[in-house]
């Protein structure tokens, strides 16, 4: 891993779960099928990854990470639109606990909104030694969306443990958005991975390296994508079956999976150029 560019890739991970945790809550939200206690845990869970997204775009600055070049002068609009989400994010959990359904769901679109743009402006900045600007994008929405729905998946599986006469239908759909987005993952990462990069970054940092030598891209396909995969799978054939306390466990098992996989991922762009 890079060292220096350590604190650009948390800044990544950290508005791909807060972005994706936003859009997750609000696909159940806006059908009608969440609980307002699970709308509120989810807020205020957006609120607190978006303060630390925010913390840690105010504290990025450098356009070189040890051979690894940014594209320059958009510091200050990443960082206009993490204040902008952080700020979007506190009233719509404001709104979501006060049960205002229509304006939290009005708020939570515009904050998903801002938050796009803002990866797109992030996937811009780490574009020049990739392949293109579509690569690095569709990596980070796609991770994005992974990030968002294993999390509030397996945190909607708690509600089925305390209200086992809840409808399965939201469980069933969030477990099959997860299986598909793991799919195109899965599909994108090997077009990525196929596809030269512009610039190698010339540096020493750890598993530095072509990517079919680096054990760290086979872990990243090996537990970040095949592994939650077959979870994913799982958890939506148990949901089909009612049988919530397996899916929520086999989500568990999942996230974990997911973050490893997001973290090898962004370790891998900073030192292959590689956006898998």
């Amino acid at each position: 891993m890079n060292l220096d560019a350590l604190p650009y890739a948390v800044l990544l991970i950290l508005t791909e779960f807060s972005v994706g945790s936003l859009i997750a809550v609000l696909f159940v939200d806006a059908r009608g099928m969440a609980p307002a206690s699970y709308v509120k845990l989810s807020a205020g869970i957006v609120v607190v990854a978006g303060s630390l997204m925010l913390l840690s775009a105010l504290n990025v600055s450098s356009i070189d990470l040890e051979g690894y070049r940014l594209k320059d002068g958009l510091f200050g609009p990443v960082r206009a639109f993490a204040g902008g989400f952080f700020a979007i994010s506190l009233v719509y959990c404001a709104l979501a606990f006060r049960e205002d359904r229509e304006r939290s769901l009005l708020a939570g679109a515009l904050g998903a909104i801002v938050g796009v743009v803002m990866i797109g402006l992030l996937a811009y900045q780490v574009s020049p030694p990739t392949w293109g600007f579509p690569g690095a994008l569709a990596s980070l929405l796609v991770g994005t969306l992974a990030l968002g729905f294993v999390s509030e998946a397996m945190l909607l599986g708690h509600w089925y443990l305390v209200s086992p006469k809840m409808a399965g239908r939201p469980m069933e759909e969030m477990t099959a958005v997860l299986l598909g987005v793991m799919a195109v993952q899965a599909l994108l990462v090997a077009v990525n991975a196929a596809i030269p990069v512009r610039e190698v970054p010339e540096t020493t940092a750890l598993l530095a390296g072509s990517l079919g030598s680096n054990p760290a891209f086979w872990l990243r396909v090996g537990v970040g994508l095949l592994f939650p995969l077959a979870l994913s799978f799982m958890a939506w054939r148990s949901s089909l079956e009612y049988s919530m306390m397996s899916a929520t466990g086999l989500l568990y098992i999942a996230v974990g999976a997911v973050f490893v996989g997001e973290v090898l991922a962004r370790g891998l762009l900073f030192v292959t150029g590689a956006p898998v």
